[in-house]
């Protein structure tokens, strides 16, 4: 008689409903990043009653056995000596539920899951303003607005969103700008009254038309030049081969190079403490709008015929 082939962890966890796996990779998190969980805290996070968190426990136990060891004296499951991880667990998901808290919007403030001290957030969009704007770009409609601009001051414009740009200080709607005629960002702080129109965007108006956004470069960041450890900074960053080698829209390139303090002078100029970093290739920037807010950069001199 043949043996039946045997079900791998991935092939059960796939098995699962979606909210089974949910609840599974609950537990996977808790054993991975605080060592130990028990019923309360399923109970806790997905209001199930207390045998069905019994069943997860057991459903988890059974998948993985070697991630996973009851301690029957205090009652709690606690971290297996061979544990390896069940799910993924992204990164930033990971900090964010760390620093936090796990929430579903509907049972008010949230706790970090463990003391946890963040920079504070300066700018954040009204929830009034930035909702009818992600709905504009869902349903791929013009918006009429009111925006407050630091160099011509307050105008009445329509725009067409197509994408939400986190600049790491405050949030940008990039958009097509019928005023200008050009694809601009907008700071979304800045707009007022968004009225969705019930109309549809014209051909020129689509994001495939915006050469920055469309647009991507290569950036290569290394350790600047005058730190005397090089070595520390590659693990930093979790450099590969000593450099950090980014494809980024060009559209978000002059942002990124600021938040992350990255020097982007021609012969790596700026001593600063802040800039651990350099960018080895500022010719990259060629051609990037948004390339002057980069520190340090310079735009290439135009070269001159020679006698």
């Amino acid at each position: 008689m043949d043996e039946e082939p045997s079900v791998t962890q991935p092939q059960r966890v796939e098995s699962l409903s979606h909210a089974q796996r949910e609840r599974l990779a609950y537990v996977d998190f808790r054993l991975f990043f605080f060592g130990e969980i028990g019923r309360p805290d399923l109970i806790e996070r997905f209001g199930v009653a207390p045998a069905g968190a019994t069943r997860d426990l057991a459903l988890y136990r059974e998948t993985a056995p070697q991630n996973i060891t009851f301690d029957g004296s205090h009652k709690i499951y606690r971290i297996g000596q061979a544990f390896a991880p069940l799910f993924e667990h992204a990164p930033q998901r990971v900090l964010s539920a760390l620093a936090l808290g796990f929430g579903d919007g509907v049972n008010g403030a949230t706790l970090p899951l463990l003391p946890c001290e963040s920079p504070s957030v300066l700018s954040s969009p009204k929830m009034d303003v930035l909702a009818p704007i992600c709905r504009a770009i869902r349903a791929k409609r013009p918006v009429a607005i009111r925006y407050h601009s630091m160099s011509s001051g307050e105008s009445e414009r329509v725009i067409v969103p197509f994408a939400l740009v986190d600049t790491g200080l405050r949030w940008h709607v990039r958009a097509f700008d019928r005023k200008s005629g050009e694809f601009r960002d907008f700071v979304v702080t800045r707009i007022e009254a968004p009225t969705l129109l019930d109309e549809e965007p014209q051909a020129n108006e689509r994001p495939d038309n915006d050469i920055q956004w469309t647009r991507i470069v290569e950036l290569d960041l290394v350790p600047h030049p005058r730190l005397a450890r090089p070595e520390i900074i590659k693990m930093d960053y979790g450099m590969t081969n000593g450099s950090i080698r980014m494809r980024v829209r060009a559209a978000v390139a002059g942002y990124m190079l600021l938040r992350w303090s990255v020097d982007a002078s021609p012969n790596h100029s700026l001593t600063e403490e802040q800039y651990r970093l350099w960018l080895s290739d500022p010719l990259a920037l060629y051609g990037v709008e948004n390339a002057k807010l980069a520190p340090g950069y310079r735009a290439p001199a135009t070269s001159t015929t020679r006698k």
